[in-house]
């Protein structure tokens, strides 16, 4: 299937969903955007305003609030927040097209095992580095990186069609878009690094430089890879050593310095964060495995005690 032939339908959209669905749209793609009401009336009315270091513009793309809307897409972008993956899935599962890919650009670890067991649908698991924000309805804000990997979760059967299909997509639309021989390793060291900077980032309401650059917190975010490199291992998934996954989680510092998390964005917004998907996906994981994880469970508590105000 060509390109130009895939028509691309995002679930959630918020600043991930709106990112990458302006980008696709920008580059031709025929994009529906679905989300809340007041962002869908301002794309509807003037198209969706991306702006990017090269470019600051409105994009055009269709934008609804209902879910049917999926049902002309041939590739739909599931990018709710992790609390919501159940809902949307098997809200969405009347309306998906026949031989239509579910995408899955969500953060945590264990989305496409929850919509497989909710719903029995076959979704892609893709890992999103985006510094990304809504700076009000209708228009997103990109601050830094915006690459994808994509694989298959222990899938009976290879599939590198569907792949192909998904990796051609965002790379024709110039998104970075690697396909992995082990997504899982790749998933675990997103969640590392969203266990390292998001409850800090939201608590000590701080960017991520500031985060990195400061001896005590670059210490605290050692501990906290650390905790969660433990128990991946416990949970036999093999990642990088806990060296590497802190220089990556340096580097990524580095490439997003101003970004604060989306934890913080959330709390600040007062609306509720994935917290629960990340160092509390770790606490919980822990508890489990017998690893210990207190500094990733202190981090959890004081996030869900902002949350709770």
């Amino acid at each position: 299937m060509s390109m130009q032939a895939e028509r691309v339908a995002v679930v959630g959209a918020g600043a991930v969903g709106s990112y990458f669905g302006g980008m696709l749209a920008r580059a031709g793609a025929p994009v529906t955007l679905i989300g809340r009401a007041a962002h869908v009336d301002a794309i509807k009315r003037d198209g969706l305003f991306l702006e990017r270091i090269d470019f600051q513009g409105y994009v055009r793309a269709d934008a609804d609030v209902h879910i049917e809307a999926v049902r002309t897409a041939t590739i739909v972008l599931l990018s709710v927040k992790t609390v919501d993956t159940e809902a949307a899935a098997v809200a969405l599962k009347p309306y998906l097209a026949e031989g239509a890919l579910l995408v899955s650009l969500q953060n945590g670890v264990d989305n496409v095992e929850r919509i497989r067991r909710t719903t029995g649908i076959d979704a892609v698991p893709a890992v999103v580095y985006v510094a990304v924000e809504m700076t009000g309805p209708g228009r997103v804000t990109h601050s830094g990186r915006g690459d994808l990997i994509v694989g298959e979760l222990s899938s009976p059967t290879p599939r590198p069609e569907r792949l192909e299909r998904v990796s051609a997509l965002f790379t024709n639309a110039a998104i970075p878009c690697r396909v992995s021989n082990d997504i899982a390793a790749e998933l675990w060291t997103k969640l590392v690094i969203n266990c390292a900077y998001n409850a800090i980032s939201a608590v000590g309401r701080a960017p991520y430089g500031l985060i990195k650059d400061n001896p005590l917190t670059r210490n605290l975010m050692r501990q906290v890879i650390a905790e969660v490199a433990a128990v991946a291992s416990a949970a036999n998934v093999i990642l990088p050593d806990a060296e590497q996954l802190t220089s990556a989680a340096l580097k990524l510092g580095e490439a997003m310095a101003d970004a604060t998390s989306s934890t913080a964005q959330d709390l600040a917004r007062g609306k509720p964060t994935e917290i629960d998907s990340l160092n509390g996906y770790v606490a919980r994981r822990g508890a489990e495995l017998g690893v210990p994880v207190a500094v990733n469970s202190a981090l959890h508590a004081l996030v869900k005690l902002l949350e709770s105000r």
